[in-house]
C-alpha cells in the first residue's frame, strides 16, 4: 500500500537551487518535483496534500555534532535520545550524528554498542554515529577498519581534556593513518588540554573560580595551537581533517591557511559563537555558568570572523554541539570552581531559526543557510543525497518553514530536557510549521505527530567532500 503526499506551492529552497515547485512524495522518498501550476505538477494526486503557499519548503536540517545522554564530569547530559530527538525535529532537524563513546581499556564496539542500546526505539527522527577513540591501541586501530565497513566512518579525537579522552600526538597520528587507509575521517577537539589544565590550576589557585575564568583560561591561542597541530599530522598521514566547535578567528585562519595550500582539511562552527560571546560567560552571580561549553564562549570580535569564515567556505559546517546540562543541579556542580562545571550548551531545537536569522541579518545567503546546516553535513558524513537535500531518490526529509513568523526562544517553549535557554529572550522571524520525516509527519502544523521509535538507525558512507 503506497503512501503518497504533495506539497504545493512553496518556495523550494536547496544548497543550489530556489524555485516554486510542487514536491510529490512517494513511500518515503522525494519521487519528483514540478514546476508549481505547470501540468506535470497539477498532474501530481495524492492522498495527503499540503499547502506550502508563502512558505519555504526545505531539507530537514542534519545535526552533525550532539551528545545525548552523555556522561560528563560525574553526571549525564539532560536529553536522551528520546527527547533530544523530538526537539530536533521541533527546531527543523530530521538528523542527527551522535557520539558513541569508547572507555579506556575497553573496545570500540562495545562503546558503540552501548550507544545503540541507548538509542534504538527512542528516536523521533533518524540518527547516525561517530565514534569517540579514547584510547588508542593495535586492537582500536583493527575495528576501526571494521567499523567503516558498517558505516560508521568518522572518528573523534580529543586534543584537550587529559585523564577522559585525551590522545596524545603519537595516538593521534596513528589514528590518522590507519584513517588514511580505510576512508575514516579524523575529526578533532582541537585544544591544548596539557596547557590548559596548567593554566586552570594557576587561576584556582589566585581564587579565579567564577564561570568567566573558564573563558579565560582556555585560550584562542591554544585552540589556533592545536589546530595548526592537528592539520600537520592529518598532512604528515595523508589524511583528512575536520576540527569540530572552531570558536577563535585565530583557528579559522589555521584552517584558511590549510586549505589555501590545497589540504582536506574541514571546520565546523556552531551557532553559540556565532550568537554568544563572552559576555554570556560573565553574567552576574553563576549564571554564566549556562554558558560553560569547549571550546569556550570568545569575545565578540570573533564572530565576524565566524561569519566570514562560512562565507568563503574556510568553514563548512554549523552543527550544535548539543550537550545540555540543567543549571539547576548540574551546571550549580561548579559553583566556587569553575572547572566542575559540566561543560555543555542546549541548542539541537535552535539552529535552523537563528541560522534563518542570520540569512536576514545578512550574513548568509538562503542557499548557504541549507547548505551548511543540512547539505554540506550529510555530504561531509557519508549521508548525501539520501539526506540533506530535496531531489528525486532522496528521502522525504522535509520541513515547512513560516519565514515571517516571529518568536521569542525561551525555556518555557522549547523542548529540549533542559531548566534554561543559551538564547534566552532573543527575538527571531523564521519558524518551522509541519517537518516530515521519511515522508511521515513528526511536526503537523506546530503540533507534534511523531513518537519514539520512529527515527531509524542509518549508516554512513565515507566522507563525500574531499577534493
Amino acid at each position: 500500500m503506497s503512501s503518497r503526499t504533495v506539497i504545493r506551492g512553496g518556495l523550494v529552497i536547496t544548497a543550489s537551487d530556489e524555485m516554486h515547485a510542487d514536491v510529490l512524495i512517494e513511500d518515503g522518498r522525494i519521487a519528483a518535483l514540478a514546476a508549481s501550476g505547470t501540468p506535470a505538477a497539477e498532474a501530481f494526486s495524492a492522498e495527503r496534500v499540503i499547502d506550502a503557499t508563502g512558505r519555504y519548503v526545505i531539507p530537514g536540517g542534519v545535526d552533525a555534532h550532539t551528545h545525548m545522554e552523555l556522561p560528563f564530569g560525574g553526571t549525564f547530559a539532560s536529553d536522551t535520545f528520546e527527547t533530544g530527538t523530538r526537539a530536533a525535529a521541533w527546531g527543523g532537524t530530521t538528523t542527527i550524528v551522535d557520539f558513541a563513546v569508547q572507555s579506556v581499556g575497553r573496545s570500540l564496539r562495545e562503546g558503540l554498542d552501548a550507544w545503540h542500546a541507548k538509542a534504538e526505539g527512542n528516536c523521533a527522527v533518524d540518527y547516525a554515529f561517530h565514534m569517540i577513540v579514547s584510547d588508542v591501541r593495535e586492537e582500536t586501530l583493527k575495528e576501526m577498519d571494521l567499523l567503516v565497513e558498517e558505516g560508521v566512518t568518522s572518528f573523534k579525537q580529543f586534543m584537550a581534556y587529559p585523564g577522559v579522552f585525551y590522545s596524545d600526538d603519537g595516538q593521534i597520528l596513528r589514528a590518522m593513518q590507519r584513517s588514511a587507509e580505510n576512508g575514516g575521517l579524523i575529526m578533532m577537539h582541537a585544544e591544548n588540554g596539557i596547557a590548559i589544565d596548567v593554566l586552570v590550576e594557576q587561576a584556582l589557585a589566585r581564587g579565579e573560580t567564577d564561570p568567566r575564568y573558564h573563558g579565560e583560561v582556555r585560550k584562542a591561542l591554544l585552540e589556533a595551537e592545536a589546530t595548526h597541530r592537528a592539520i600537520r599530522l592529518a598532512q604528515v598521514a595523508g589524511a583528512p581533517l575536520y576540527v569540530v566547535h572552531v570558536s577563535a578567528m585565530e583557528a579559522v585562519a589555521e584552517l584558511a591557511r590549510a586549505r589555501d595550500a590545497g589540504l582536506n582539511v574541514f571546520g565546523e562552527t556552531c551557532p553559540q559563537y556565532l550568537f554568544l560571546s563572552t559576555d554570556n560567560l560573565a553574567e552576574p552571580g553563576f549564571e554564566g555558568a549556562k554558558y560553560v561549553c569547549s571550546t569556550p564562549l570568545r569575545p565578540r570580535e570573533h564572530q565576524a570572523e565566524l561569519w566570514k569564515g562560512l562565507r568563503t567556505n574556510d568553514l563548512q559546517v554549523v552543527s550544535t554541539d548539543h550537550c545540555p546540562f540543567c543549571f539547576s543541579g548540574q551546571k550549580e556542580l561548579g559553583r566556587g570552581d569553575f572547572s566542575k562545571i559540566p561543560n555543555g550548551l542546549p541548542g539541537v531545537e535552535n539552529r535552523m531559526d537563528l541560522l534563518h536569522q542570520a540569512v536576514l541579518d545578512g550574513h548568509i545567503s538562503r542557499r548557504r543557510w541549507i547548505e551548511i546546516a543540512c547539505a554540506t553535513p550529510a555530504r561531509m558524513f557519508g549521508l548525501y543525497p539520501k539526506k540533506g537535500t530535496i531531489a528525486p531518490g532522496a528521502d522525504a526529509d522535509v520541513v515547512i518553514y513560516d519565514p515571517g513568523a516571529e518568536q521569542v526562544i525561551s525555556a518555557v517553549t522549547h523542548h529540549m530536557n533542559v531548566d534554561y535557554s543559551a538564547y534566552e529572550g532573543r527575538s527571531v522571524t523564521g519558524r518551522v510549521e509541519t517537518v516530515l520525516s521519511r515522508g511521515v509527519p513528526v511536526i503537523t502544523e506546530r503540533e507534534y505527530t511523531g513518537h519514539a521509535g520512529h527515527g531509524v538507525y542509518t549508516p554512513r558512507s565515507t566522507c563525500q567532500y574531499l577534493h
